[in-house]
């Protein structure tokens, strides 16, 4: 596991989710550090995809936002450059889909994530089974794979966590991602299930929002993941979002910390 990664969960870990380049790539920059400073322990940086299957509205919204003020991968890759010589020892994660990848060419596109100091990927549109497609050069250029699991049979959790890398994302609801007021899948259960098959962390997303759910979900994984009110806040107050960003990122990572106590 990647050093960066391995220390983000040493206690109950916030990781934070944002679109790259909205509104701007300069303003996902500094939003990234300002949710840094907050207290977010891992940063996952979304690359605009003009087909986001795994994602709700809001997260649409904000791709849909960011290809349009030309947001591309190598000015994703600068902007990743620039947070990881700010911030040596934050962990910085890729969510992708498959096609960027391809098309930027597999090798290449993880030999640069590795230069420029990226710890791992997730990539919600590729199967476990199809895994593979990106194994060999992931692996090659020390990109750790991450591995979602959803709501399904504990065969299927074993499989998935007996070859998870980095952290294991559990998925809190079906559907795409957004906030929810409830969550009412049995998350103790899936996480002691993925427990029993992996020493990795594990991280609860999909819906959390509030600081009463991160201390409640953190107090039966070893953290939560953030995106949907993070992008709703950054769609909210634009160019002027980095101190609601701060205030979010520390009442959230007290709520997690709360629940290691």
């Amino acid at each position: 596991m990647s050093n960066r990664i391995a220390n983000a969960f040493k206690q109950k870990a916030f990781v934070a989710f944002l679109t790259a380049g909205d509104p701007t790539i300069e303003k996902s920059e500094e939003y990234i550090g300002r949710l840094i400073e907050g207290g977010a322990d891992v940063i996952e940086i979304g690359i605009p995809f003009s087909d986001p299957i795994a994602e709700g509205p809001v997260i649409q919204a904000a791709n849909i936002r960011s290809l349009r003020a030309g947001c591309d991968l190598n000015k994703i890759f600068t902007l990743t450059e620039n947070v990881r010589k700010k911030y040596p020892d934050t962990a910085i994660v890729f969510l992708t889909y498959l096609n960027p990848v391809f098309k930027y060419g597999a090798d290449e596109f993880f030999k640069k994530c590795a230069e420029i100091g990226t710890d791992g990927i997730i990539v919600p549109d590729m199967p476990f089974e199809e895994k593979n497609e990106i194994a060999a050069p992931a692996k090659k250029y020390g990109i750790e794979i991450i591995s979602l699991i959803a709501p399904t049979s504990e065969d299927r959790i074993k499989q998935i966590a007996e070859s998870a890398e980095g952290y294991i994302y559990i998925v809190s609801s079906m559907g795409v991602t957004g906030m929810r007021s409830e969550i009412k899948t049995d998350i103790g259960s899936i996480v002691e299930a993925v427990r029993k098959y992996s020493d990795r962390p594990a991280a609860v997303g999909f819906g959390i929002n509030k600081p009463e759910q991160a201390q409640k979900f953190s107090a039966l994984a070893d953290g939560v993941i953030v995106g949907s009110a993070i992008v709703k806040m950054i769609e909210q107050y634009g160019e002027n979002a980095g101190d609601a960003l701060y205030e979010y990122a520390k009442q959230m990572k007290e709520a997690c910390l709360s629940a290691g106590k």
